[in-house]
């Protein structure tokens, strides 16, 4: 893995920003579409609000969540509401989302239809995630219910899974998914999560999910 350290976090959001918008404009030279992969929660907002106006055809850009609460889009704890909100906006506003949400009372209701949805998406083309202090990444968590077939080679792209302390269920791209992406980035910001981190590398991703898509990853961190 490649660590890259940076003075503060504003400038770690304004350079990383500008990484992606570099990868995404080189795979789209190659390739008709793209697929970007990113985090929920409070990290990336940053990123998305320098990327969102990129220079770039976001219209042959596919973008999905590495994980969903399942809440409709328009709740307060939605990530896809988040997405909506920062990313999607200026230039970026013509991206295509792919759904890791659909309405249903239960996840495993739909979860063949979020899943053919993902055909044609795969490998993913970028990878943006982050990791909690408990060394989850997406919605990996440790203890979660489905963890073992989640970190499983034959594992459907997308699962639904339960943890302790998530009050809602959790809809996940799995671990072979996450760790094939072509470029993958991970952000990390203060003293916690780097000592997370430096934990987890010596740790099986059953104990810390995280280590089982760290292999060429690049890894974005400031205090």
């Amino acid at each position: 893995m490649n660590l890259i350290e940076y003075p503060d976090r504003e400038m770690m959001m304004i350079d990383l920003a500008n990484k992606l918008a570099g990868e995404l404009r080189s795979c789209l030279a190659r390739d008709d579409h793209v697929s970007f992969a990113v985090p929920g929660g409070t990290t990336p907002g940053p990123i998305f609000d320098a990327l969102c106006a990129a220079d770039l055809d976001w219209s042959r850009v596919h973008v999905m969540l590495t994980d969903e609460r399942w809440v409709p889009d328009d709740h307060p704890r939605s990530n896809t509401r988040l997405l909506r909100k920062r990313l999607f906006q200026d230039r970026a506003a013509a991206a295509t989302l792919v759904p890791l949400y659909t309405p249903a009372d239960r996840p495993e209701d739909v979860l063949a239809e979020l899943n053919a949805g993902m055909e044609g998406h795969l490998p993913l083309s970028v990878l943006l995630i982050g990791m909690g202090a408990d060394m989850h990444c997406a919605s990996l968590f440790p203890g979660a219910d489905l963890l073992n077939e989640a970190l499983a080679r034959d594992a459907d792209p997308i699962m639904a899974l339960r943890a302790p302390g998530a009050v809602e269920p959790r809809v996940t791209l799995t671990a072979h998914v996450l760790d094939d992406a072509m470029s993958k980035h991970l952000v990390i910001t203060g003293p916690e999560k780097r000592a997370a981190l430096d934990k987890a590398r010596h740790l099986s991703p059953i104990d810390a999910p995280i280590a089982a898509v760290l292999s060429d990853m690049n890894i974005h961190w400031a205090e």
